[in-house]
């Protein structure tokens, strides 16, 4: 069955979309949880349980292999009802078809089932063939998840280390591929060998003779070459990658995984000029591996490729898909301002409604020690800075999700816990060196904030849930693109905007999507450079001019493609072109610097 939707909802945090499928999936909206949490997922699960009248018994740390129990027991309760949400949909037409008209009213006016539905019932309203053929023609949106690979903290009973199928991103997985959902694994963060060689145990990841898969995999990329090096790892294991999902590098919510100054347009006309070697290279690989393993050898494969990072407006979510021919366009950080779509507590949602670009930056507050988007003023920022000034900073670390440092212990540490800065501060104290240079190093250890829990913590505060572990404390992680998104909206009204039907931005300097990532890859590149402006290496130096030539060419590509164009960004193009001529500048003045470095 076609997909509905030409949008899909990216993973936000770890609680904005835990339970955004519940949400959405009836009107054929794909979208992903985050598999990070067990502990969270727990607790929604309780919930929902207790909310649906549905038998809960707790699966607690004392049982063997909880972490997946978990995550497999939450996603069939929230496939489940999810299923019978939608059932309820379809039988609407039972009385006035209402159900279905909402659903086919979200739906892109090009759509075909919308206007086979309007001439059915063009001359009459009949409940039992209109009941027949919402059957046969509506799809229920995907409910997918995600792993951060990297994040693989081993695990111990007492003090001895447990194999590494418990290891916290392997149980992640386990706990999918137990589960009753037919839908995607989106593996993000980077290539984990030792995780995708764990996918080969499980039988829903294979394709059978037809073609399909239960278990779908989808690599979040951040360029055609690690999109190519990935699928080949995994087509040797006999695993077939069905969609690439490129994101733009540092235009995007969350962890920003930068480019070498590669941006998001090469990178897609890329996959686009590409995309049948690419699918070509892996299947040979693939079916290599297949027979090798004696399994069935599927006729036909097939392949996605999405985008996703900064997209705003419906002009922009339709040239990405005509002009680079993809399948689908993540829309992230505007949802987080509908109610009906995801799990944000009043408080902050409050925060987001008055976010201007000097409230959203990309800091260096994560302990994976990654890039990260954030907001000013956020609670468990806020949090922090108290216990700083008492001279105790650091979290408790109640979760330790990301208790992956080991310059300590061999057990890990997370470098946001009060134990970790600590032993990095007496450290420091012990080094005797000048004051100013003292407090910047003491600034970068204090700095990190308690991610894995703060990222959590709204949910439990929308719900009302007990946070006597967690503290109230709020990390909030929206991308730039929050700036310009000031109203809350109705699902409906997102997805209107998303058409082109209404449009709900009201301010009139909004940069195009491309210009706005262009400039934050300056910005990126400048700081970059600040750092190494007093002292820099031959390797420093290749990097930024590497970086800088990269950007160079992107804005060659760019002006090429706008001032070809003939109807697309008709309005917008003079301001498109005149801000690419201005960032074209800061950049040349930027690498006669680095030149001269």
């Amino acid at each position: 069955m076609a997909q509905a939707h030409s949008f899909h909802i990216p993973v936000m945090g770890i609680g904005f979309t835990l339970d955004t499928p519940l949400k959405v999936s009836q009107f054929g909206m794909d979208s992903v949880i985050s598999l990070l949490d067990d502990i969270l997922l727990e607790k929604l699960r309780k919930m929902y349980s207790d909310k649906f009248q549905v038998p809960y018994k707790e699966i607690t740390e004392a049982m063997e292999d909880y972490r997946a129990k978990r995550i497999t027991s939450y996603l069939n309760l929230i496939n489940d009802l999810a299923e019978k949400r939608f059932e309820e949909l379809k039988n609407m037409a039972i009385d006035s078809g209402i159900g279905i008209k909402h659903y086919l009213n979200m739906l892109p006016d090009s759509s075909t089932i919308k206007h086979e539905f309007a001439m059915l019932i063009k001359d009459c309203f009949n409940p039992e063939e209109v009941k027949i053929w919402a059957k046969k023609n509506l799809s229920m949106g995907s409910i997918d998840v995600n792993i951060m690979t990297k994040v693989d903290k081993e695990n111990y009973i007492k003090k001895e280390k447990l194999s590494v199928e418990y290891n916290d991103a392997h149980a992640a997985l386990r706990g999918f591929a137990n589960s009753n959902l037919c839908s995607s694994m989106i593996l993000s963060a980077g290539m984990n060998p030792r995780l995708y060689s764990y996918l080969e145990q499980f039988e829903d990841f294979y394709p059978d003779k037809n073609g399909a898969i239960k278990k779908k995999i989808v690599l979040k990329v951040s360029d055609y070459r690690s999109a190519l090096i990935q699928g080949k790892f995994l087509a040797k294991k006999g695993i077939w990658v069905s969609e690439y999902r490129v994101e733009s590098g540092l235009n995007c919510g969350g962890h920003a995984f930068a480019t070498n100054g590669y941006l998001l347009g090469p990178i897609l006309n890329e996959f686009k000029e590409n995309r049948n070697d690419l699918e070509q290279a892996v299947r040979t690989i693939l079916i290599d591996a297949l027979k090798r393993k004696n399994r069935d050898v599927p006729k036909e494969l097939f392949l996605k490729i999405t985008a996703q990072g900064g997209v705003g407006t419906a002009e922009e979510h339709q040239f990405i898909l005509k002009h680079y021919k993809v399948d689908s366009v993540g829309w992230g950080t505007p949802f987080l301002l509908v109610p009906e779509s995801t799990t944000v507590d009043k408080a902050t949602r409050e925060k987001l409604l008055k976010a201007t670009e000097k409230d959203l930056y990309l800091s260096n507050t994560s302990p994976l020690g990654i890039p990260f988007h954030t907001l000013k003023g956020n609670t468990k920022d806020l949090e922090k800075e108290v216990l700083i000034n008492k001279g105790r900073p650091g979290s408790s670390c109640p979760k330790k999700f990301v208790a992956l440092n080991k310059d300590y212990t061999d057990k890990g540490m997370c470098t946001a816990s009060r134990q970790y800065q600590h032993l990095k501060i007496k450290a420091l104290d012990s080094e005797n060196i000048p004051r100013e240079e003292y407090q910047l190093k003491f600034n970068k250890i204090v700095e990190k904030s308690c991610t894995c829990v703060g990222l959590g913590t709204s949910t439990l505060l929308a719900y009302g849930l007990d946070t006597k572990v967690e503290g109230e404390g709020v990390s909030i992680c929206p991308g730039p693109n929050m700036a310009y998104f000031s109203k809350i909206m109705s699902l409906k009204e997102i997805t209107d905007h998303i058409y082109g039907r209404v449009n709900v931005i009201t301010r009139t300097d909004r940069p195009n999507m491309f210009i706005k990532e262009l400039t934050i890859y300056i910005d990126y590149l400048k700081n970059k450079f600040e750092e190494t402006k007093v002292s820099v290496t031959d390797k420093q130096k290749r990097y930024l001019v590497t970086f800088a030539n990269n950007l160079k060419d992107g804005i060659g590509y760019y002006d090429r493609v706008f001032n070809s164009m003939a109807i697309q960004f008709k309005d917008a193009k003079h301001q498109i072109l005149q801000d690419l001529n201005q960032n074209r500048k800061t950049l040349q003045l930027l690498s006669l610097k680095i030149e001269n470095l």
